[in-house]
């Protein structure tokens, strides 16, 4: 792109809404992945036994496996959701700011 296109599109408006918009949705999405999984790192070290328990007396799977397996389910559907969102709402504003740089 030429330099004037390139100032156009960051003079619009329109950018600076996506990129606020993409920003505070990425800073959440982040935050609600990287809280849970620092949780699980700080019981690993500091209550080991906690994690430890069975998930029924005759079980040998301990409650750290399922909870570590939402933990990665729960990234992939977050990914999901930015995925969507980012499809739709993210892509429907930059086509709309690409067609004011075109005209």
């Amino acid at each position: 792109m030429n330099p004037t296109t390139l100032h156009g599109i960051r003079s619009n408006p329109l950018f600076a809404t996506l990129v606020k918009r993409r920003r505070r949705y990425i800073a959440w999405l982040t935050a609600i992945t990287l809280i849970p999984y620092c949780g699980f790192i700080v019981l690993v070290g500091f209550a080991p036994a906690l994690l430890a328990i069975r998930l029924s007396a005759d079980s040998i799977v301990n409650i750290g496996w399922p909870i570590g397996v939402a933990l990665i389910v729960g990234s992939w559907c977050l990914t999901g959701l930015y995925v969507r969102r980012a499809n739709g709402e993210f892509d429907a504003l930059t086509a709309q700011i690409l067609a004011g740089a075109k005209s």
